[in-house]
């Protein structure tokens, strides 16, 4: 696999760097003993417990009553989260010891004052929180696990409630913290407006699942937020800007370069853009290379490898010149200008200059290349470590806002690489179908004058233009793909799909056919942390076990994926047992199936389906077998009770608590399927032995050796 777009394919890549006139978060990424993150809390006066204990219990109660009260009344239903907020985050700082600091005592009381003021205000039918200004923390309950997550507003003075004409809103994904409980980002979110507030503009400000670098879960929470958010303001969809800094900088440039076309600008700060080079892997003996499928995941979250997505947006990004994590903002760059195909692409080519008087400008290096352009600004703080410099805002300000207002609502041109069907869209093209997920695919697009279409792709056999878009009828009938053509009836969403090299038109009615549903496919394409991405249901084993040692190994794995899950993206994760599995689950959910076909019901009503044997004499996968009273398979599949769902067996989030040392670490330690054998002692990585691991080809099956 490789990074560098195909020939046919050249970038053309703009840059500009400015050197113009914040402490390290803790990203150490030498090899440190495992230690709990969150740590342990403070302990607070018994009387400050007993009081808080006993409030706690009495929001809870008024919430229940209220939301009992308003089911005939949906739209103040939905500003119940905007209360709970308060009562979660004081509720799980005294149940999991999450006070780090004794003045929390008094912001816990603070805290469920507002959230009884708020309460009170719902009753009376008056929530004047809704039309405030300022600093207003707000809710939304989450489709993943139904846990309650807030998220920061900043409100610009000048709105009114019901105001016509939409604002630009801006992302802030936050660093480093590992004591940033919901107390803790709550209250900062009542006190501190944040680095940037451009005049007009909305700000929200993400909690992001705590500290996972807005990754999984904490990746959904920013789309999650955007839809709560929109129910209460009016945003212009147009003008989104997603920035950040340190750890909160490598959140945005995962989210520039996987969901590029959804901003008009993007601001990363600091951060990381690349596993390896981050934690210096493979450069000493007690830092090794991790296995095979491991660094093949790390195609998910690298931002390097999307680097030419960039050219669908403008990106931002600032560094201290002293920082060690202008690195990050170095490999992006170098990245770049390898897609550009630059002969010599060393940062020293990179212009730092400053006006005359002292002030910063931009200096233009351009690269010559073909359409698309790819535009990436880096303003550097001379001598500064790792922090914003107050002097390089306006620099920073004025390039945004530049990009803010040239933004193209439905741009002409579009270019998409991607290496998984994760991340399966970029603004008007859906790639549906890959052939072979994990290398690189590519599609580029071009929408004349005249309506036409025209799409050059490569490691692509099914895609659509303009799913669910909103202006259809900028898209004519005359399509080509690839120098072949078709014709299309116009202003629908079409699908196309390559057999034996050759392209053809598909209603949308036909492409969701059985022919498609057995093949990988955005909604259903794995790897196992995939499916921990939208609503899934542990399912826990009620019956006994084929032997006692998978049966406790299940059982232990369990009860760590609850806990882990609790602490890594702070939620409670669903748990039902396999007997009390409804319709609505199978439809709505991916099951995860803990314990075997003889404790599982539900595993082994599927079992059949499923491409391995397993019995108290057997088990088999893949063509090898393996002893079946000391290993165990891992894995994901589509649910043959509902394709458009998962199963999963037997795993939570696949990485441990050693990767919460180190949000680069927090990336996927097992693919599609794996084999464990429970003989071998658990360490910090995984719970036993992976004796194979791997993924499905692209129709759901084990690839042939």
């Amino acid at each position: 696999m490789t990074s560098v777009l195909p020939a046919s394919r050249p970038v053309r890549f703009i840059l500009a760097t400015a050197l113009v006139a914040s402490q390290a978060f803790a990203q150490n990424p030498s090899p440190a003993p495992v230690r709990p993150v969150p740590p342990p809390g403070v302990q607070i006066p018994a009387g400050d417990r007993a009081e808080l204990e006993a409030g706690v219990i009495a929001l809870g109660k008024d919430i229940t009553v209220l939301k009992h009260n308003l089911q005939s009344k949906p739209e103040m239903l939905a500003l119940l989260p905007d209360i709970m907020i308060f009562h979660k985050a004081v509720d799980w700082a005294l149940r999991y010891n999450e006070f780090f600091n004794p003045k929390q005592v008094a912001t816990a009381k603070s805290l469920l004052e507002m959230g009884n003021q708020r309460l009170s205000e719902l009753k009376a039918g008056k929530p004047l929180w809704i039309s405030a200004t300022g600093l207003v923390p707000r809710g939304y309950i989450s489709k993943i696990d139904g846990s309650v997550q807030p998220y920061g507003m900043v409100i610009p003075e000048d709105w009114k409630p019901g105001e016509k004409t939409p604002r630009r809103l801006d992302f802030w994904c936050h660093g480093r913290g590992e004591t940033l409980s919901e107390l803790d980002f709550i209250n900062q979110r009542l006190t501190n407006k944040g680095e940037y507030t451009p005049p007009g503009t909305f700000v929200l400000h993400l909690y992001g699942r705590y500290c996972c670098a807005n990754k999984f879960a904490g990746e959904v929470d920013l789309f999650e937020a955007l839809d709560n958010a929109k129910t209460h303001y009016n945003i212009d969809p147009n003008k989104l800007v997603v920035r950040g800094f340190s750890m909160g900088g490598a959140s945005v440039w995962q989210f520039a370069t996987h969901f590029a076309s959804m901003w008009a600008a993007a601001n990363p700060g600091a951060g990381f853009g690349d596993t390896k080079e981050f934690m210096k892997l493979g450069t000493t003996p007690d830092r090794p290379m991790p296995p095979t499928w491991e660094q093949t995941l790390w195609k998910w979250y690298d931002s390097k490898d999307y680097v030419s997505n960039l050219a669908d947006t403008t990106t931002v990004a600032y560094s201290g010149e002293i920082d060690g994590q202008k690195e990050a903002a170095d490999i992006m760059i170098f990245s770049a200008r390898k897609e550009a195909g630059t002969p010599n692409p060393v940062m020293g080519e990179l212009k730092k200059v400053a006006a005359g008087d002292g002030s910063p400008k931009a200096a233009d290096a351009r690269v010559t290349g073909t359409a698309p352009d790819l535009v990436l600004y880096h303003v550097i703080g001379p001598d500064t470590p790792h922090k914003i410099k107050p002097e390089a805002k306006p620099e920073v300000e004025s390039l945004v806002d530049a990009a803010v207002a040239k933004h193209e609502a439905t741009p002409k041109k579009v270019h998409f690489t991607t290496y998984t069907l994760v991340y399966p869209r970029m603004d008007w093209i859906t790639i549906q179908g890959m052939e072979k997920e994990w290398e690189r695919a590519d599609v580029d697009g071009e929408l004349s004058l005249d309506h036409s279409v025209s799409l050059k792709t490569h490691n692509v056999t099914r895609l659509s233009i303009n799913e669910g878009g909103v202006d259809q009828s900028i898209f004519g009938p005359k399509v080509t793909i690839d120098g072949q053509s078709l014709s299309v009836p116009a202003g629908n969403a079409y699908y196309f799909v390559k057999t034996n090299g050759r392209w053809e038109v598909l209603g949308k009615s036909s492409y969701s056919n059985a022919d498609f549903a057995a093949q990988k496919r955005p909604s259903v394409c794995g790897p196992i942390d995939h499916a921990l991405m939208s609503s899934f249901v542990f399912v826990r084993p009620t019956g006994k076990p084929l032997n006692d040692k998978v049966g406790k190994w299940a059982h232990d794995e369990l009860e760590h994926a609850i806990g882990f899950w609790r602490k890594t993206y702070r939620g409670d994760a669903p748990v039902k047992d396999d007997s009390a599995i409804t319709a609505d689950d199978i439809k709505n959910s991916n099951l995860i199936l803990w314990g075997d076909p003889a404790s599982n019901k539900v595993l082994a009503q599927i079992l059949a389906k499923l491409p391995l044997k397993w019995s108290f004499r057997q088990l088999s996968f893949g063509g090898q077998e393996y002893d079946p009273t000391h290993t165990a398979p891992i894995l994901i599949f589509p649910n043959p009770l509902n394709p458009a769902k998962y199963v999963v067996l037997n795993s939570g989030v696949t990485f441990r608590e050693q990767a919460l040392l180190n949000n680069a670490d927090q990336t996927p330690k097992l693919p599609d399927w794996a084999i464990i054998d429970l003989n071998t002692p658990p360490d910090a990585k995984w719970p036993g032995e992976v004796k194979a691991a791997g993924f499905f080809d692209e129709q759901w099956k084990v690839p042939a050796k």
